[in-house]
């Protein structure tokens, strides 16, 4: 801002020089002469410290905008995510003190704010996300198999329905209830578990895990990144060189 103000200090410094010289050219003679030109020094005096006190102000500006960008200079590049996120929470803290005085509970007035499309927009983001984060221990990794196998079950309400009605309160079995050998699967139950576990069987064998080391298997490479290079030229060259190896191998290549 106050580099802007320099260039018209300038000019003004230059016209009123340019006035001071035309002044000394043309002398007038006489009280009424000296009067205006009295006149017009106090004009130019009041100028002079007028353009001082803008020069002031444009230096101090300056000084002030460098000290400000030295600062901004020194500040972590995240820091303007970091503010606006402190800014936010320090908001949500205020919201949540205000509904506890009112006696309001602030998930429930948080949620009349928000509108149908965030909530819709919200929704969709959290659809896209991947909730499988990696096997971190066998129990998480079976409690996922588990919950996977049971989205995909699909009840029969009509059957439901049926064996409401034959069983009565028995349908639901309590502690005392005697459940052993009195529930006999239907055929279409017993044969949607078998293809269910068929797909598994075939899924599992598309995995593919690290061979194990073979101790019999010939050494023909240096370090591991040879191996794994003499492996991908033995699959795409090896039965074009085939022949050539064996008589290498026997001592009869010519």
């Amino acid at each position: 801002a106050g580099s802007r103000l320099l260039p018209g200090l300038l000019a003004e410094c230059g016209s009123l020089q340019s006035e001071e010289e035309e002044e000394e050219e043309v002398a007038e003679p006489g009280p009424v002469a000296a009067a205006a030109a009295e006149q017009r020094r106090e004009e130019r005096l009041r100028r002079f410290r007028e353009l001082h006190m803008k020069r002031y102000e444009a230096c101090k500006l300056n000084s002030q905008e460098v000290v400000e960008e030295d600062k901004r200079l020194k500040l972590p590049p995240n820091w303007e995510a970091k503010k606006a996120r402190l800014e936010w929470e320090l908001q949500v803290q205020e919201k949540k003190k205000e509904c506890a005085a009112r006696g309001e509970d602030y998930e429930r007035v948080k949620l009349l704010e928000i509108s149908a499309e965030d909530a819709e927009r919200w929704e969709r983001k959290k659809k896209k996300k991947n909730p499988d984060l990696g096997f971190s221990d066998y129990a998480a990794a079976q409690l996922r198999q588990y919950q996977r196998l049971t989205r995909q079950i699909k009840p029969d309400l009509e059957q439901y329905e049926k064996l409401k009605e034959q069983h009565g309160e028995a349908l639901y079995p309590t502690s005392d209830s005697l459940l052993h050998g009195t529930h006999v699967p239907s055929k279409e139950g017993v044969d949607r578990m078998v293809a269910d576990l068929e797909k598994q069987i075939e899924k599992r064998e598309k995995y593919s895990r690290r061979r194990p080391y073979n101790d019999d298997a010939d050494i023909d490479y240096i370090n591991e990144r040879n191996a794994k290079f003499n492996q991908k030229a033995e699959r795409f060259y090896g039965k074009y060189t085939a022949e050539i190896k064996q008589n290498l191998e026997r001592g009869t290549a010519v």
